[in-house]
Order: C-alpha cells, then structure tokens, then sequence
C-alpha cells in the first residue's frame, strides 16, 4: 500500500493513495501537518474543555458543549455507525491514525502549543463526529426561539414577522447553477461561496483526493474525513447552502430534586427521573468550577436547573441560578450588562457558531447521591417515576429549565454514511442517493454531471412536530410537542427551466421547513445577473460572487425622501444619497455615509422605550445573549421596521431625521473599506489584550451578494463572510477555480499561511490543479503495515 503527498503552488495537498482507507489515513495526517493547533482546538471545544488552554472566554462553549452533551452523542452516532456501516467506520477510524501519526510533527510547526502550554492530545474514534456536530449544531439557531418568545411576550405575536429576517443564528452561503444551455461549452457551471463565521486558519480546506475508486477535488472541514460540502469528482459536482430548515427544538422542563435524584414532569402529568451527574471544567488561571449535567426524556438541559425549588419559576430564568452561574460560583459580572455588550464582546456567536466562548473529551464522569448512567433514560425507562414517596418537598416546588432535542442525540445518526457514497459518485444520481443519508446540518444541495443532469433539492433530517415546536419553547409537561418521525424532503427536481437554479438561503424549496430564512435580495440579485447575458464561462463567476449593490438599501432611502425641514447639511448629505448608486464598494464614501445613517437610525429605534423590556438582559447563558441582543436585531430587521404600516406608535420618521442630522454633523473620515475591516476569528490572538489591529478594509455588506457582514448600529467591522469561494466547470475540472481567505497552511508565517488572501480581496480564484505532473511531490512514504487499533478510551 503507499500513499504519497504532493502540493500545488499554493501548498495545497494533494493525495494519491492505493485504496480509500489509506487515502482517509493520509487526508488525517496531511491535515495534522497543515493544521495541528485548528485540529486540537477543535477537538477540545467537541470535548467541552477549551477553557482549560484558552481561559475565560471558552467557559461559556464548555458548560454548553458538556451540558449538551456533544462528545457523548458523538461517541453514540459512532457507535451506531459500526453496527450500520461498519466500512464507514473503519474509513473513519483510518483518518483518525492520520491525526494521531501527524500531530506530534504538526505541534511542533505550530507555536500555539507552545504559547499555551497544551500539548497534543489523542484523536478517538468519534472525534470527527464531535467536530462535526460542535461545528454545526447551533447552525439551525434554536436560540432564535428564545429571542421569538422574548419580543412576543412584549410586543405580541405580530413582532414574530417585524423581526425576521437573516440574522443571529444563521449561516448562509450563495450558490448557482447554469445548464448547459446558458454556458459557451454546453456544459454545466456550478458556483457560489459558503458565509461562515472568516476564521484563521480557515474552516475550510481545498484538498484533492485520489485513490483507485474516486478522484475528488473540493471544500473538506478540517478534522472530517472527505469531503461533504463542496466537490467535482470529474463527472459531477456539487454544492450546498444553509436551508434555514428548523430541527432542534427547545423544551421548557419543570424539575424537582427529591431524595433519589432529579425529576422532570412529563406530558402524562407524572415525574420522570432525569439522568444526572457532575463534571469538572477547567480554566486556565481560574479555578475549576463543577457544573450539574442533567438530561430529561426530551434531551440535555442546557439552562436553568432545579437549583431554586423552593420556588416555583414560571418567566425567564432567574439570573443568578442560570446554568452558568450556580449559587456556588456566580460568576462576575457587570450590573450593566445587556445583550449588546456581550454580542459586541464577542461578536461571532451572532452567526450561529461561537468558539470565541467555546469548547470540547469529557471531564470524568461522575454519579452522585445515587444517580446512575450519564445518559437519557433508556426507551423502558421512560415511564419511571419519583411518585411522592420519599419526596422531601411539595410536589408544587419546581424550577424551570430549558431541554434541547436535537435529532442526532435521538436517531444518533450524523449523517456520515453519505460521504464515503459522495466522493464515489460519478452522476447526479448517485449524488441523490448519498445525500439520502444526509442528516445535518439541513441543506439546499445543487449538483450537476457531464451527461446533462442537473439536481437541485434540500438533504437532512427534520423531525415532524407541531407548529408552535417551531417557534418558541414549548412546555415539556403539555401533551402534544412530541416527535413523530421525520419530514420527508422529496424535494429533488432539475434546475429551472431557464438553465438557471440559485440558492441564497432565501424562501424556496426549504420553505415548509423553515421559519425564517434570509431575505430575498441576495437570490434576487444573482438571478438578475446571470439573466443579464445568455451565455457564460467560468471567468464570468468571479464578477457574481463579488457584486456590491444592495438591495435593502430602499426602504431606508425612501424615508430620507420624504423628509422636509432639514438643516442644510442634512438636506446636502440626504440629496447625495439619494443619488447613490447603491454599491457598497470599499471606495465608496457614499456607501460610508449610509451605512453611518443606518447605524444612527436602528440605535435611535432600539433605544425607544417601547423597545425597552427586549433590551433587558435575559436570564440565560451569555452564549446564548447574542441571539437576544437588541440592536442587531434591529439592525438586521431594519427593511422590515421602517416599512410595516405602524411599529408599536414609534415616531420613524423622528429616528430618521435625527439620525440623519446626527450623520451630517460628524459625517465618517473615509471611505466604506475604512471602518468596514476584516475581523477574523482566532482562537489564540496574536495580541494577548485582544485581536489586535483590524484586519484589511473590504467591500460589500450583509445583504449583498459579496456578504461581508457588519452588525448595523453596533460595528462595522465583518465578523461573517465567504469563508471560501469556488467554481466547479463540468466540461473540464481543470477550469475550475476556488479561493480562501488566507491559506493552505494553518501555522503563522509559513509561506501558504495568507497566501490566498490579496487573490481573495481581489475577488479572483486560483486554479484547480489534477494534473499530477504539474504538482510538487512531499515524502512519499510507502506503507507495508497496518496501524494499530487505538483505544475507545480518551486520554486526556
């Protein structure tokens, strides 16, 4: 067996291998090499123990990712994943001997280690499903219901559609596809970028992987075998978005501690044991702090707790027995401290993944005052109860908490069987058929082959319940929130019949899925576009994915129109805007001045009082605060609030005017680029007191096709972005391109650690490289044994 490594220009590897578990094993070890410290931060978060080398700021993501139980379901869905497919496992277990031969050589690269004193640890079996899941599981924004509940108790039921819209808790991506009938070779273009949280290194990376059954190039997930995402196999290519599908569900839990444990009541009106045990999380530079896992027949409580029960709870949590913060160690915090604050402390869990709070093997394990299994109770279980008997309180004293479901921890599938399937395929059939296996997260997938076929349909699990599980937590005790299924998604049909299929999170085929979805600018725009002209190639995708007009620029404009009676500066800088050309491009100080005046505008609305009570911090986890914060809500609702017929009596007109007449008076220095800068996301900063200097300025804005996001009236610096871009030519994969936001090469001043980034700011790709003699050889290492079998055991 060999296995032999080769790089392109861009130090991007490229691995040929003599069968497709060696090919994983190699994916694994080039992987260590390139990325050894992303690899281990990501396997810590999974394990809910970052905070352990990253301090304080990771506690938020391990009491989430532990009280969630994100490793345990990721050891259970490999588990199930023996028994179902056992050649899936193995493929999995292959890449994970990569890992393990590669990281010590990669630490050594990587002078993270040394900064943090961690040292590598061992992969396990299940640590790329865990990285898997840490990576997606806020992707459906569960939270979002505790923000729908919030403004509904406030405002009513009609603030559900004023305030939804593509904001916290999304992540969404452009794509397209042209038939064969729109492009100058007859055959297919696939293009588009995936918009996820900009991270250094990069969440995604290019990769080609050769063996006798498949030759693929595309977009891998550091820490996951294959390639899930993005991929050309040659005959066919695929690509996918976000379908903003909702299938995670929150369960308000009423609990009580009696002699035996803890109790939670059910929908048949009885207690019902819940699993609990405790768990140690460590910090760096603190001490450790023990947290309460509890898990109910819905799922892990992952806020609030029976902490308080000599009284009953029936708001929001009450803060300071929320699930971070214990009656032991209330942990410090500012008394005026709202959503806002923490969402600007840390601004990437505003889009639905939040590592800058996060974390990941399991402490120990440990049962406590006769509680049992750490897990749910087994299905024959379900039906025990506490009964009064032994019970050292009223049956009336309970608390409240929050209980998350989500599907893997049920069916205890992550859908790994599609990817082996994937990388085989060879038509858009076999595409289809992958992807039935697909669980999460919830996509849009559009694929295309050289015989003609086109495909374009939502792949993953969503559960079957009822509407109001959809929209805000639901009372665990009241009969009729349960699961019953899933969702069948037969959804799959040909591209449109003009030869075009876009997909940008917008309403479409995902709709009887979703709740909220992004608004319809961004598809809008990209079908305007490639209408524009009957024919295209691949050089043309370049000019799509890096358009800066935007589209709901409007309904701010027209309320600057009617304004009258304004100060002469307000009328000059009103006057010029108007005649904007509506392009956020970098240069542009027009495009500065009105994203000045639209920040002006959603503070003066947030800080209406009748807006007030929503901008109270809530009693739950701060990773869950951006979700709730205020002024992003506002400022990614703004289209939505200045053209509903009436907001709640607040005078718009008054908040345009005044934010008008704030921007004319202290207009800003420069252009859009100049305070519209990169921000990305590094686990360990290069400046210890913080990110250090912004990164550089860009063009485009949330609701562009180049959707680089700011947070109007909070900053404008982009968090959010295209965390790669890429174009798949189905007439010769050698004219495909693709491009990342820094580089092949995750270790700081290595030669392809940014490499990429100035063709990225340009908006231009690098080629896709296959031809084998035009790539670089990197010790080829021929193989004669097989690796050893790791333990199931973590030993960190």
């Amino acid at each position: 067996m060999t296995i032999e490594t080769y790089r392109d220009a861009w130090g991007i590897p490229h691995l040929r291998a003599s069968s497709a578990r060696e090919l994983a094993r190699a994916q694994g070890r080039v992987t260590a090499h390139d990325r050894a410290w992303q690899l281990e931060v990501e396997r810590h978060r999974a394990q809910g123990t970052s905070a352990a080398f990253l301090g304080a700021d990771a506690l938020s993501w391990d009491v989430f990712a532990r009280r969630a139980r994100l490793d345990d379901t990721a050891r259970r869905c490999f588990a199930a994943l023996g028994h179902r497919d056992p050649e899936t496992a193995d493929w999995v277990r292959a890449y994970v001997d990569g890992v393990n031969e590669g990281l010590p050589a990669g630490a050594r690269r990587a002078p993270e280690f040394a900064r943090t004193g961690l040292a590598p640890g061992r992969w396990q079996p299940w640590t790329p499903l865990g990285v898997w899941l840490a990576t997606h599981i806020l992707f459906a924004g569960f939270p979002a219901k505790l923000w729908r509940e919030q403004a509904i108790r406030h405002l009513g039921p009609g603030a559900v559609g004023l305030f939804a819209t593509d904001g916290p808790g999304t992540a969404g991506s452009n794509g397209w596809l042209l038939t064969g009938d729109r492009t100058a070779t007859g055959h297919a273009l696939i293009a588009g970028d995936p918009h996820r949280f900009i991270e250094d290194p990069g969440v995604y990376q290019q990769i080609h992987l050769s063996c006798p059954e498949f030759d693929v190039v595309g977009l891998a997930v550091p820490g996951v075998p294959g390639i899930a995402h993005f991929g050309h196999t040659g005959t066919v290519a695929w690509a996918i978005t976000n379908a903003m599908a909702d299938y995670q569900d929150l369960y308000r839990e009423r609990l009580r501690r009696t002699g035996a444990g803890i109790e939670a009541l059910g929908p048949d009106g009885t207690w019902h044991r819940a699993a609990r045990h405790t768990e140690t999380v460590e910090i760096a530079g603190e001490p450790p702090i023990e947290i309460e896992v509890l898990e109910t027949p819905r799922g892990p409580v992952i806020a609030g707790g029976p902490e308080g029960l000599e009284a009953t709870t029936t708001g929001p949590l009450d803060r300071p027995q929320t699930l971070d913060q214990t009656p032991d160690e209330t942990r410090d915090q500012a008394p005026d401290e709202t959503p806002d604050t923490i969402a600007a402390r840390g601004l990437r869990g505003l889009y639905g993944y939040s590592p800058a709070v996060a974390a990941f093997p399991h402490g120990p394990e440990t049962a406590d005052s006769g509680d049992t299994a750490p897990g749910p109770p087994a299905p024959g279980d379900e039906s025990r109860t506490g009964g009064a008997a032994g019970n050292t309180l009223l049956a009336e004293a309970h608390a409240e908490a929050l209980a998350l479901r989500y599907p893997p921890r049920v069916t205890e599938d992550l859908g790994f069987s599609a990817l082996l399937p994937l990388l085989r395929s060879r038509t858009v059939a076999d595409v289809d058929r992958a992807l039935d296996a697909w669980t999460e997260p919830v996509n849009v997938v559009q694929a295309a082959d050289t015989a003609g076929g086109t495909l374009h349909r939502v792949a993953g699990h969503v559960p079957a319940r009822a509407e109001a599980n959809r929209l805000a937590p639901v009372p665990a005790w009241e009969p009729g929130h349960e699961w019953h299924g899933a969702h069948e998604t037969p959804y799959a049909r040909p591209a449109h019949d003009d030869g075009i299929a876009v997909m940008a999170n917008a309403r479409g085929l995902a709709t009887p899925l979703g709740v909220e979805f992004a608004p319809p600018h961004r598809a809008a725009r990209i079908r305007a576009l490639l209408e524009a002209r009957r024919t295209w190639t691949a050089d043309g995708m370049p000019a799509i994915h890096t358009d800066t007009h935007l589209g709901s620029a409007a309904p701010l404009l027209d309320r600057l129109a009617a304004l009258t009676g304004l100060t002469p500066a307000a009328e000059a800088l009103r006057d010029r805007l108007l005649a904007w050309d509506r392009r956020m491009e970098a240069d542009s100080t027009d495009a500065a001045a009105y994203a000045a005046v639209r920040g002006a505008v959603v503070r003066h609305l947030a800080a209406h009082p009748v807006l007030a009570p929503l901008a109270e911090p809530p009693a739950y986890p701060d990773l869950l605060l951006p979700w709730l914060a205020l002024v992003p809500r506002v400022g990614y609702a703004l289209e939505h609030l200045l053209r509903a017929e009436d907001l709640y009596g607040i005078d718009r007109a008054a908040a345009v005017r005044a934010a008008l007449e704030e921007t004319a008076a202290a207009p800003p220095a420069g252009p859009w680029s100049a305070t519209h800068r990169l921000a990305p996301w590094k686990a360990l900063p290069a400046d210890p007191a913080g990110q250090g200097a912004d990164g550089p300025g860009l063009a485009g804005d949330h609701d562009c096709v180049l959707c680089a996001s700011a947070v109007p009236g909070l900053t404008d610096r982009a968090a959010r972005g295209p965390a790669a871009r890429y174009v798949w030519d189905l007439a010769d994969r050698r004219n495909s391109r693709w491009v990342v936001p820094f580089g092949a090469d995750g270790v700081p001043g290595a030669a392809h650690h940014h490499d990429q980034l100035p063709l990225w700011l340009r908006g231009e790709l690098a080629p896709v490289i296959t031809d084998w003699d035009r790539l670089t050889p990197e010790h080829p290492e021929p193989t004669t044994t097989e690796p050893t079998q790791e333990s199931e055991e973590s030993d960190d």
